[in-house]
C-alpha cells in the first residue's frame, strides 16, 4: 500500500480543514516517505485493494458508508485512527457506567428509550418497555438544570439543557430516532479537557464556557489535581485503545469530576485554542500517524482471521 514507495496517509474529514491542511502539511514536508491527502472513495467493491497505510479517520461516526470503509480499510491492513470497530459501538452510557465502577466521580446519568425506531415495528415488539415513563421520577433522579444528548461518543449532537419535566418531553419529542441520555449538571466554571495522542501524550487546557475557547496561564488546578484529570485520561484512552481521546471534567469544591470521557474526534481549530496548543495537537498527530505508517501495530479486528 504505497504510492511511488511512499507510505500513504489519508484524512477523512467533514468541514474542518485547519488541522487537517496542518497535519498534511507537515508529514508531507518532514518526511520523504510519506504521502498524505484526502482519503477518496465512491462506492466500495468488496475486493477492491485499499491503498492507504494509514486513515485518520474524523468523520465516519456522522457518515455511515465512511464507517463501512473504514471497517473494510482495517479488515484489510490499513490502519486506522481510531479503531472503527470500538468507535463504532462507544457510548456516552457505557463509558459514564464504566468510569462509576472505577471510583471515577462522574454525573448522574439515564438512558431513554428511544422516542421513535427506524424499523417497522408493532406494539408486540415493545413487550419489554414499560410505559408510560415515570418521568417525574428521572428529573428527580437526575436533578434540575439536565443536560439532555445524544448517547453516542464524540461531540454535542443535539444537546439541550431542560429545567422541567415539560421541557425535557419536549425535547424528547423532538429526538427522533436518536437514543438520549439525561445527565446531571455538575455545576463549576471551572472546565478543563484532556487530549491524549498516541496513548501517551497529554495536553490539559482550561477551557471557558464564557467565551467557548481553550486558554493558558489562568486559573491553573490546584494541588494534585492536574495530574489526577491526566492520569484518568490516560487511563480511558488505554481502556479504549484510543489513539487521540479527549476528556472533560469539572472541578467543583475541590473535586475532580468527569463528564465526558469519550471523544475521539475533539475539534481542533484556531479559532478554539491559542496557538501553541494547535500547533502542538497538529504536530503530535503527525508524529503519531507517520509511527503508524511506517512501524505498524498489530491489527485489532474483532475477530480472528483464519
Amino acid at each position: 500500500m504505497n504510492r511511488d514507495g511512499k507510505k500513504l496517509v489519508g484524512f477523512i474529514i467533514g468541514r474542518e480543514k485547519e488541522m487537517p491542511d496542518a497535519v498534511m502539511d507537515i508529514l508531507n514536508k518532514r518526511y520523504d516517505n510519506i504521502q498524505a491527502e484526502l482519503v477518496k472513495v465512491g462506492g466500495t467493491f468488496i475486493d477492491e485493494p485499499v491503498l492507504y497505510d494509514v486513515i485518520i479517520d474524523r468523520m465516519s461516526h456522522e457518515i455511515p458508508y465512511y464507517h463501512a470503509y473504514v471497517e473494510y480499510a482495517a479488515l484489510n491492513g490499513c490502519y486506522v485512527i481510531n479503531n472503527p470497530f470500538v468507535w463504532g459501538i462507544d457510548t456516552k452510557f457505557f463509558a459514564g457506567a464504566l468510569m462509576r465502577m472505577m471510583g471515577v466521580r462522574t454525573p448522574r446519568t439515564v438512558v431513554l428509550p428511544n422516542k421513535d425506531v427506524a424499523t417497522d415495528t408493532v406494539p408486540d415488539s415493545f413487550r419489554n418497555l414499560t410505559y408510560p415513563m415515570d418521568w417525574q421520577a428521572i428529573v428527580n433522579y437526575i436533578g434540575s438544570p439536565a443536560i439532555f444528548k445524544d448517547v453516542r461518543s464524540g461531540g454535542r449532537r443535539f444537546a439541550h439543557r431542560v429545567n422541567n419535566v415539560e421541557e425535557l418531553i419536549q425535547r424528547y419529542d423532538e429526538s427522533g430516532t436518536r437514543t438520549m441520555i439525561l445527565q446531571q449538571v455538575i455545576e463549576s466554571a471551572r472546565q478543563y479537557h484532556c487530549i491524549v495522542i498516541g496513548g501517551e501524550k497529554t495536553l490539559l487546557m482550561a477551557y471557558s464556557l464564557e467565551t467557548g475557547r481553550y486558554f493558558t496561564g489562568q486559573d491553573e488546578p490546584e494541588g494534585g489535581l492536574a495530574q489526577e484529570m491526566t492520569d484518568i485520561a490516560l487511563k480511558i484512552a488505554h481502556l479504549y485503545g484510543y489513539d487521540i481521546n479527549m476528556t472533560e471534567f469539572v472541578i467543583r469544591d475541590g473535586e475532580v469530576y468527569l463528564i465526558n470521557a469519550t471523544n475521539p474526534s475533539p475539534l481542533v481549530g484556531r479559532d478554539l485554542m491559542t496557538e501553541s496548543q494547535f500547533d502542538w495537537i497538529c504536530a503530535e498527530i503527525a508524529d503519531l500517524a507517520a509511527r503508524r505508517a511506517l512501524q505498524p501495530p498489530p491489527p485489532k479486528l474483532p475477530v480472528t482471521l483464519p
